[in-house]
């Protein structure tokens, strides 16, 4: 488990977690459905580290059904996990990557049927990217060892890792882009500040450095932005953080925006559009790529819901979805908001559907 987030589950407090992609439209539904949990929304929720009850929950597109624990439901009441850290699609197969259980459990996304385990080769595993029939996996090793973690490579078509990347402390979010793996580096149990750029063709490791804890990625138009959510009180100084973007042609820095002082903690960005949208504590934050300055006042709040600090965050199709951990103990609970973009939606921060979902809702995976 993250050491910042099992940190704030011990504190009851959040602010670092689950980073998305851009907003995609979601394509129209098929003629026939390609299984029970197509046409919908897998939540990820991560469970407890060392309770063994990491669990997947649906939700379908048209906001009508919720199903909890679908991976036990589908498999003879068979338990993911513990500690799920995060989803990965391939073709019609999904990788469940559990932490604290030290595997992933390969599934098939539309039906939930339990299809392998990989097992062998992983130490620590945290997230996956996918790219050219292999599966890169972050891994951090023995946490208490800054020279042990790298990437584990998985032939997705033997379910066999066949190769490792050696990589500096801490690697977590993973993704491609060109054939380039960019990695963050929050830093295992300390606090990093470096993205790995790793070429699949030759597995060579170069690295940026950017703000302290980097903590989510996406790529826009040929360039990166990363969010880096600066260190928290509890380091040795406390640092705020900001926003970087990153030509992904020569990897090297354009525009770096940093919060003034030293508390302010940004996380979960996500592009849509021409804005890019990130969380501090409570609140919603959005900024204007081409603005010169990071805003100071968010565009809603999630306090009228009791949530003062989002857990997992992200945006499709004019709507917002929020995670919120709750007590870290007891079933969690899933926001969803109005984008405020679409024809005829409500303002943006309008509350559209509240669930209640599995122990710490840690991501949203769009399953079309």
């Amino acid at each position: 488990m993250n050491f910042s987030k099992l940190f704030f589950a011990i504190l009851g407090i959040a602010f670092l977690s689950q980073s998305c992609s851009d907003d995609d439209e979601i394509t129209p539904n098929r003629y026939t459905p390609l299984g029970k949990y197509d046409s919908g929304i897998l939540v990820l929720n991560q469970g407890g580290f060392g309770h063994d009850d990491a669990s997947l929950s649906y939700i379908s597109f048209d906001f009508t059904k919720l199903e909890n624990d679908i991976f036990s439901l589908a498999n003879e009441e068979v338990i993911l996990g513990d500690t799920a850290q995060d989803v990965a699609f391939y073709g019609a197969l999904g990788y469940v990557v559990l932490n604290g259980s030290n595997k992933i459990e390969v599934v098939n996304r539309y039906t939930m049927k339990r299809v392998g385990t990989i097992e062998t080769g992983l130490s620590n595993p945290r997230y996956m990217a996918v790219y050219n029939g292999k599966g890169y996996v972050t891994n951090w090793g023995d946490a208490g060892n800054a020279n042990d973690d790298y990437v584990a490579v998985i032939n997705l078509a033997t379910s066999s890792v066949t190769a490792s990347i050696a990589v500096v402390e801490g690697p977590e979010k993973i993704l491609e882009h060109n054939g380039k793996l960019y990695v963050a580096h929050l830093g295992g149990y300390g606090f990093g500040n470096k993205i790995s750029v790793i070429k699949t063709i030759d597995s060579s490791v170069s690295t940026i450095t950017v703000g302290d804890v980097p903590n989510s990625m996406v790529v826009k138009d040929d360039f990166l932005w990363v969010s880096y959510g600066g260190k928290p009180y509890f380091a040795p100084v406390e640092s705020s953080g900001g926003l970087v973007k990153i030509n992904t042609a020569t990897d090297a820095v354009v525009r770096a925006y940093g919060y003034p002082g030293d508390t302010t903690h940004p996380a979960n960005l996500v592009l849509n559009g021409n804005a890019a949208y990130y969380t501090i504590g409570s609140g919603i934050y959005k900024y204007t790529l081409d603005a010169t300055t990071l805003p100071t006042t968010p565009v809603f709040t999630t306090t009228e819901q009791g949530d003062y600090g989002v857990y997992s965050f992200a945006i499709k199709q004019n709507h917002i979805y929020l995670g919120d951990a709750g007590n870290y103990q007891d079933p969690g609970k899933v926001y969803i908001y109005s984008l405020g973009t679409g024809i005829g939606q409500a303002p943006i921060g309008t509350l559209e559907q509240t669930y209640t979902v599995g122990v710490i809702p840690a991501g949203f995976y769009f399953n079309f």
